[in-house]
Formats: structure tokens, C-alpha cells, sequence
């Protein structure tokens, strides 16, 4: 059995982190820590495992007592949890935060995107989990990259939930101003895009066009719709072979030639993937949920690769019928 510890536990990926380790057969959680939330039941702050656990969070940190620590922390709070205790050698350690996505010799965290570094991932004692959006729009481009089809400026609109933007109110949050609406944010400049560049350019050394990013807020609450146009002239068939050919041995990134929607992959750790044609523009559209295969299901994910699972335990969720 893994024993599992969570720190920065009151946030919606920490909380969708407990619901998928209470139901995963080998993984036991040990305990939850939150400063500010010490003392109280699990459930206090996510209502929706009522039933499922009598857990509370803590605000000590047992660190010798764990196999495995996720930290779901607010971005730079790693980092500085890093410099200011020791984790002991044996305690592999997957990060939800962006501190240490980008490679660099100050560390040693292994991207942890399976579809692109799985085998690294199974030997890693530190893993960097990806960004949402990151996840799902260099899903829409990697099997280009690996073919070194990127050869053109690449225009990415991508539509986020309301849960993208943590569980702390903002104005931007409230239900009164999200709901029938939609906005643009940090167009050109989301801090997503270096993680992007790298990954394409570790697949596709020579790449050195712009990926322009625009984000937008939608009037839902999970969930990511990302719309990626590139150049390309190669036959739609041909190019539908390549990407099933890349993720055939993937288990949740999944090519499909029909229309797809963000309803198939919520509450899901599902990657749908959808390309159309029209003369050299193609459009590959990609959809996932942001806080499973954007997040936490990820973190799982990461986990059983790191612990020599199946990779599928804990993760097989079912969208909604409606």
C-alpha cells in the first residue's frame, strides 16, 4: 500500500486529489495538512466526500511515515516548502505547482507529462505535474512535433472553467458575473507557454515559430476547450494515422474523427482529440476536464507510473450521461 501525504489540502485539486485516492486500491492517505484548516473534517471544506471519509486535516507534516507527497500548494509555495524542510531521500515527491516545470540544473523534477515522458516519469524521485492548460494543447501538437510538422506560427483559443482559478472568490468567480459570460485574459503572455515551447522543442529541436495563446474564461465550472490552427499540408487521413499512431499505447488520449464536446471528458481523466482540414489549415481541437487530466488524475497518474502500477488504477471515472 502507498502512504500518501497532502499539503495545501483545501483547494479544488486537492480536494479532487482525495476523492481519487480514496477509491484507489493501493494508496492510503496518511494525512491531509492546512494551516488554516487544522483541526476540521475533510469534508468541512469538501462537502462533496460527505460519506466517503472521516479524515481531518493537520498541521503537522509526518513526512517519515509517507511513501509519496503531493504538493498542491499555490505557485512559489513548493518551492519555498522545499528550501525550508527536508523531505526524507525515500519520499517521492509530485507537485501540482508550476515551480519546477521548467528543466534546470537547480533541480532534478522530471516533467511529468506521460504521453511525453513516461519513461523518465517511472524512474523519477521528483515530478513537476503539467499546467492545464499546457496539458491540453500540447496534446494537440506532439505527434506533429515528433514528426517535425511544426512549421508554422500556431493560434491556440482555449476556453477554461471557473474552477481554473482556485477555490479562493474572485471577481472574476462570482457566479453573478461568469454566468452567461465570457472574457478574455493574459492574451499572449499566460504563464502556461514556456512549458509548451519546451515540450515542442524536445520533440522538435529546430521549432522557432510563436505560439500565440489566447486564454478565455467561460461561464462553466470545469473543464478545458482549446482550438489549435496550424499550417499544414499534409492529407487529413494521413495526419489522423500519425496521432493515432503516437497515442495508441496512451490509455486516456484518445483521436476520434467525430465532433467531440467538453461534456464527454468531464469528471474524467480523458484527453479527446478531433482534427478537421480546409486546404493548409488545420484545426485540432482538444478537450479535457482541468482538474483530473489537467491536474489531479494526472498527479495519480504520475504516481502509479512512479510506483510501478498499472497506470489505470484509481482513473477509471465515467463522464455524465447529460
Amino acid at each position: 500500500m502507498i502512504k500518501v501525504g497532502i499539503i495545501g489540502g483545501a483547494g479544488y485539486t486537492a480536494g479532487e486529489l482525495i476523492r481519487l485516492l480514496l477509491g484507489h486500491p493501493e494508496a492510503e492517505i496518511i494525512f491531509v495538512n492546512s494551516q488554516s484548516n487544522a483541526g476540521k473534517k475533510i469534508t468541512d471544506v469538501h462537502a462533496g466526500l460527505l460519506g466517503e471519509t472521516d479524515l481531518e486535516f493537520t498541521d503537522e507534516l509526518p513526512l517519515e511515515a509517507i511513501d509519496v507527497l503531493f504538493c498542491c500548494m499555490g505557485h512559489g509555495d513548493t518551492r519555498r516548502f522545499m528550501e525550508s524542510h527536508v523531505v526524507p531521500e525515500s519520499v517521492k515527491i509530485i507537485d501540482l505547482s508550476m515551480d519546477y516545470r521548467m528543466k534546470s540544473e537547480e533541480h532534478d523534477f522530471v516533467y511529468g507529462l506521460p504521453e511525453l515522458n513516461r519513461r523518465a516519469t517511472c524512474t523519477a524521485q521528483h515530478v513537476a505535474n503539467p499546467g492545464c492548460f499546457a496539458t491540453a494543447i500540447q496534446l494537440a501538437l506532439l505527434p506533429l512535433a515528433k514528426h517535425l510538422m511544426l512549421n508554422s506560427d500556431i493560434m491556440v483559443t482555449a476556453i477554461t472553467g471557473s474552477t481554473g482559478a482556485g477555490v479562493k472568490p474572485q471577481a472574476t468567480s462570482h457566479f453573478s458575473w461568469r454566468d452567461n459570460n465570457l472574457s478574455v485574459y493574459k492574451a499572449f503572455q499566460h504563464q502556461h507557454v514556456p512549458e509548451i515551447m519546451q515540450s515542442l522543442k524536445q520533440l522538435q529541436q529546430g521549432f522557432s515559430h510563436e505560439l500565440d495563446f489566447i486564454p478565455v474564461r467561460g461561464d462553466f465550472p470545469r473543464g478545458i476547450f482549446a482550438m489549435v490552427t496550424v499550417k499544414s499540408t499534409v492529407e487529413l487521413d494521413e495526419l489522423y494515422r500519425i496521432y493515432t499512431e503516437y497515442y495508441e499505447h496512451d490509455s486516456f488520449t484518445h483521436v476520434v474523427r467525430q465532433n467531440i464536446d467538453l461534456k464527454q471528458v468531464v469528471n474524467t481523466n480523458k484527453c479527446l482529440l478531433h482534427l478537421e482540414k480546409q486546404d493548409d489549415k488545420l484545426l485540432i481541437i482538444s478537450c479535457i476536464d482541468n482538474l483530473l487530466k489537467g491536474a489531479s488524475g494526472t498527479a495519480v497518474h504520475n504516481m502509479n507510473l512512479m510506483f510501478n502500477l498499472e497506470e489505470k488504477v484509481g482513473l477509471q471515472l465515467k463522464p455524465s450521461a447529460f
